[in-house]
């Protein structure tokens, strides 16, 4: 890496960067894949807007998947494989999914061998827990902090093979003609100073956009669409946008305080035997779904909580109860250590008492479409890997899958990355083209009109965004129609066009941070409506009201493109799965909850 400090180009004064390839995104998937670029010896710098360690891995809680067996021998690979399909109506990539199945269970060797502290069985295998949908215990935990332990592990093994991080650096762009990316521009949020960063290539890790939501599990100001926008303005295509999932069980602001509304209660508790309750004390999942009850599809069980709620017998907090008291104080405290404490320090003890929940924005299926066998995206040294892709997951995402799609497309791309960079140093980099520059400077003049004194605009960016995710939650939630969805339309155009009067205030200020936010949610919420108007049926967790049932007319990804007349939408028709992950299609592996009674 080089760095050439203070350059100037005209009026704009900025920092220029140089590195082999450049990752944008530091939590699992990004690590992984400078893990991989690094063991084959190319440099890369990996750049976070947090401080090191801090990435959303460390909320991703309840485990990991990998067809190990360790406690059901007769899993397999193309059963997880199978699963996943199921979980995502059929509309995944069977080559993405299949890629990640296989490579789960070396994925989970090597993490274990690196130092990640998986609990174990009795005889010294690693512990696998029911998740929902699954045909067999195949997720992977640490308790229930398996994202944070994962992402401690994966920071130890990058900081050991000396790999170049920077913190704290916001990418707001990036260096695209539309059909080839030569780097990126952004800032510094610790001091405001403007960076360029040229790159033989560009990973995007920089997450998924459920957050864009007003109710949502992810943590603050993270998950805003930053890596699904910045792939679609530099010319690449989205796909599947209008799939969000939302998770069951978050918390309950009038039960707990608004600082933890939305926040998760993990898969784990009802993996580990956690009952639903209306607010009659009625286990209410034995009318939805008898046989999987609480461990159903995740949009099985959010729809079936909202109906709970829509029919009055919701708590008067506007939630259900979630009850584990059955089980044994002991087995709690070891299994679920981390939602044992923090309901500890709210006053409730969940061996004694349930905890109120309601479904929350979790996870974002769509993403930028990508090539599984390297990453690369429809633009030329473009990659993409984790919440930022589409097609591993469909419809609806497998309750610990997101992990393991961070370490098994990481893997991948970063080696397929190793081959593309082989032989390519700072040295050889090309000069940047003239319109790549004029767009460096054109785009920094901007980040300076939006800042302090050059910002002289009345709206609040934060108020924005929070409209924003009111709009969303109203007009795109669990149930949504084309009515619904129409007007959705119309009042994003209306939020749009309030945008261009922001005040912005310095760079090292908070609201210039929720300004660019909001430029990237507002891409990511219009491709949301616009599909989920578009796609005229319910498949999983897209649920229209006014559209009868899944149409197999309509088992097509969705993708949207940027043009000179806006955002435009085609479709594709998805895969076929391989012949031994269909015969475990056609075998029909399902979960009977009742083993775990």
């Amino acid at each position: 890496m080089r760095s050439d400090e203070g350059r100037a180009d005209g009026d704009v004064e900025y920092e220029t960067v140089e590195t082999p390839v450049l990752v944008i995104g530091a939590g699992a998937a990004g690590a992984r894949t400078a893990i991989s670029l690094a063991e084959s010896d190319i440099d890369c710098l990996v750049l976070g807007k947090r401080g090191h360690g801090d990435a959303h891995t460390t909320w991703a809680a309840g485990g990991i998947n990998a067809s190990l067996g360790s406690r059901d021998p007769e899993d397999s690979p193309a059963i997880h494989a199978a699963d996943t399909l199921n979980e995502g109506h059929l509309i995944n990539d069977p080559d993405g999914v299949e890629t990640v199945a296989r490579a789960m269970p070396d994925r989970i060797r090597e993490l274990q061998e690196w130092g990640t502290p998986f609990s174990e069985t009795d005889s010294g295998d690693v512990q696998q827990r029911y998740f929902g949908a699954q045909s067999f215990r195949r997720t992977c935990f640490v308790g229930d902090r398996t994202g944070e332990a994962m992402l401690e592990t994966l920071i130890g093994k990058a900081q050991d093979l000396d790999i170049a991080y920077r913190e704290n650096v916001q990418i707001t762009k990036l260096l695209s003609n539309g059909e080839q990316v030569y780097g990126a521009l952004g800032y510094d949020m610790d001091n405001g100073s403007l960076v360029l960063v040229r790159a033989h290539a560009v990973v995007l890790a920089a997450g998924g956009y459920s957050a864009v939501y007003s109710r949502h599990s992810s943590r603050d100001d993270e998950n805003n669409g930053d890596g699904p926008a910045l792939a679609y303005d530099a010319g690449a295509r989205l796909m599947d946008a209008e799939f969000v999932q939302f998770h069951p069980t978050g918390m309950v602001a009038e039960r707990y305080g608004e600082q933890w509304e939305g926040r998760l209660v993990t898969e784990a508790v009802r993996g580990e035997g956690g009952r639903l309750l209306n607010a009659d004390g009625k286990r209410f999942m034995e009318r939805y779904s008898p046989d999987q009850m609480e461990l159903d599809a995740r949009d099985v069980v959010a729809r079936a909580i909202a109906r709970e709620i829509a029919e009055g017998r919701g708590t008067e907090n506007g939630g259900v109860y979630l009850d584990i008291s059955h089980r044994d104080r002991s087995f709690i405290e070891d299994r679920l250590p981390s939602m044992y404490e923090r309901f500890a320090d709210l006053g409730v003890d969940l061996a004694e008492e349930s905890v109120e929940v309601a479904p929350t924005a979790h996870y974002s299926m769509g993403g930028v479409e990508i090539d599984f066998e390297t990453g690369a995206t429809a633009v030329e040294n473009l990659y993409a890997v984790g919440e930022s892709t589409a097609g591993v997951h469909g419809a609806n995402r497998l309750g610990g899958n997101s992990l393991a799609e961070t370490v098994a497309l990481g893997k991948i791309v970063g080696d397929g990355l190793a081959e593309h960079a082989a032989d390519r140093s700072v040295a050889d980099l090309p000069v940047l083209p003239a319109s790549q520059q004029r767009l460096a400077r054109e785009h920094f003049a901007g980040l300076d009109a939006m800042a302090g004194a050059g910002s002289e605009g009345s709206e609040d960016p934060k108020a924005l965004l929070e409209e924003l995710g009111d709009l969303l939650e109203s007009h795109a939630g669990i149930l949504r129609d084309e009515e619904g969805l129409t007007e959705g339309l119309d009042a994003l155009a209306d939020l749009r066009e309030r945008a261009g009067d922001l005040a912005g205030g310095e760079r090292t200020n908070r609201s210039f941070e929720y300004a660019v936010d909001l430029g990237f949610s507002l891409t990511v919420a219009e491709a949301v409506l616009r599909g989920a108007r578009e796609r005229r049926e319910s498949r999983g967790a897209h649920f229209r009201t006014d559209v009868e049932g899944t149409r197999e007319e309509w088992r097509r990804n969705l993708r949207y493109e940027r043009s000179f007349d806006g955002m435009e939408l085609a479709t594709k028709t998805p895969g076929e799965p391989s012949p031994a992950v269909q015969e475990a299609l056609d075998a029909g592996y399902e979960l009977d909850y009742h083993q775990l009674e």
